[in-house]
């Protein structure tokens, strides 16, 4: 279906909606690179013009990647809630916009709405919004989950303790785990990317994490972040596995690139509510996604990359994770370039994530050969926080030695809770308490008076 607009006597044409959506994005590395990009800012704008004017219905009956051949287009559709999609069902994208972000509009309006929202339809409101549109509507979604604590309540923040190292030694793991806890960081997760595949080594880092959290009774959860394969593999063993993890992409063909099918991920989500490990609640699943996945898998249909990122949302709704984040600027500057595009793109993946009813969290990142800084995830850092993001990295340094990119430090994490009044999970912050590592107003107290510090013995032993 042709798409057409007449703005100042120019007439404009577009292909069809896969084409008004991509020229209609903020420019992107990405979208360039798959020659999907607008040609000139006037041809963006008016297919502005087109998206909004765009009936909200026409995204039920136009589908982006065809319905015979993909999963998740049909998983959208067939998930589609018509009854919660009312209140807002004669409303086009433009008219939504202007909806969205009235006064009327609050948290229990946007938390029942979300299982009638596509993600075509967030994506393309999101296309119509400036950077603080985007933060105000945001901001009204809480998106709340339990697993051993409570995340996302509002005025809270948690963060990911994120221990990597380079050879999975675990003295080191131990290490940052433990410089982590002391910087009262970890009440997302522990979470820790291995550099090994090796089903012994993955097995020997999971007890070394449940080892901690159970020794000194941290209501936290952790996680080792492979491939959902091995994860079940583990469950079987009988290891302690709290999370299951798992990259995923918008597009059938692109998860088929990461080894994952939606059966598959149904076959781990049952494994681990099996376990009843939670003691608060039963999320159990932890997704990463990023813009740009798609086509670096040659899986993105001809869809812009900020789409095919809100349709991965899709899938990570049916597991109701405890956990979901954009590790927005890792994949590189082929897809987001510089500092600029990768703010707006941590946005809007927050934006759309939080509108379908998703726990969103950012890895506020960039890689070293990016056209960004430090100042640059500064700056998105803070506007994340205004946003009410649910949680972001904690990495010792921002510096991931073994990955080798740069994230968000303990002490980024720290700055934004005194600079925005932000309280870490009701249950984390008790503990930290109880151990001495916060005061009663949630400030770091000396890490000699802590008493996970005098009980650093317990730890050693489980390293050796």
């Amino acid at each position: 279906m042709r798409y057409r607009t007449t703005i100042d006597s120019q007439a404009w044409s577009f292909n069809d909606l896969k084409q008004v959506l991509a020229v209609a994005s903020p420019a992107r590395s990405g979208d360039y690179l798959a020659g999907l990009g607008a040609a000139t800012s006037q041809q963006r704008m008016a297919a502005r013009h087109v998206l909004a004017d765009m009936p909200l219905k026409q995204f039920l009956n136009e589908a982006l990647v065809p319905y015979e051949d993909d999963n998740i287009t049909r998983l959208i559709i067939d998930s589609h809630d018509v009854q919660a999609f009312a209140p807002i069902s004669h409303l086009t994208v433009g008219d939504w916009r202007n909806w969205l972000l009235s006064e009327q509009v609050g948290t229990p309006t946007l938390t029942a709405l979300a299982p009638g929202l596509t993600p075509e339809m967030v994506a393309a409101v999101s296309k119509l919004m400036r950077n603080q549109d985007l933060i105000a509507v945001a901001r009204k979604c809480r998106v709340v989950t339990r697993f051993r604590d409570t995340i996302g309540l509002a005025g809270r923040l948690s963060v990911r303790l994120q221990p990597n190292h380079p050879a999975d030694d675990p003295r080191g793991v131990a290490a940052s785990t433990l410089d982590g806890l002391l910087m009262g960081a970890g009440d997302a997760v522990i979470g820790l990317n291995p550099a090994s595949d090796s089903l012994p080594v993955l097995g020997g880092l999971l007890r070394l994490l449940d080892e901690v959290i159970q020794r000194f009774e941290i209501p936290t959860q952790s996680c080792v972040l492979t491939h959902v394969t091995n994860t079940l593999k583990l469950l079987e063993a009988g290891a302690p596995v709290d999370l299951v993890f798992q990259s995923i992409g918008g597009t059938e063909k692109t998860n088929r690139s990461f080894g994952v099918t939606p059966e598959l991920l149904d076959e781990a989500y049952a494994a681990a509510l099996a376990l009843k490990r939670g003691t608060v609640g039963d999320n159990v699943m932890y997704f990463e996604t990023g813009q740009g996945s798609a086509l670096s898998a040659d899986a993105n249909f001809g869809v812009d990359q900020q789409t095919c990122e809100a349709r991965a949302y899709a899938l990570a709704r049916r597991y109701k994770p405890l956990l979901i984040n954009t590790v927005v600027g890792f994949i590189g500057p082929e897809y987001l370039y510089d500092g600029k595009q990768i703010i707006r793109a941590g946005l809007e993946d927050h934006f759309c994530g939080k509108l379908l009813g998703l726990p969103l969290g950012c890895d506020v990142c960039y890689t070293n050969h990016a056209e960004a800084d430090q100042d640059d995830m500064d700056t998105l850092l803070v506007l994340l926080g205004t946003a009410g993001v649910n949680f972001i990295m904690g990495v010792p340094g921002a510096d991931d030695v073994m990955l080798n990119y740069q994230s968000s430090s303990f002490h980024d994490a720290l700055f934004l809770r005194e600079t925005m009044g932000l309280k870490r999970a009701p249950e984390f912050e008790a503990w930290l308490q109880r151990m001495q590592i916060t005061d009663a107003a949630g400030r770091l107290q000396p890490s000699s008076s802590s008493r996970l510090l005098a009980d650093m013995s317990a730890l050693k032993s489980l390293t050796r």
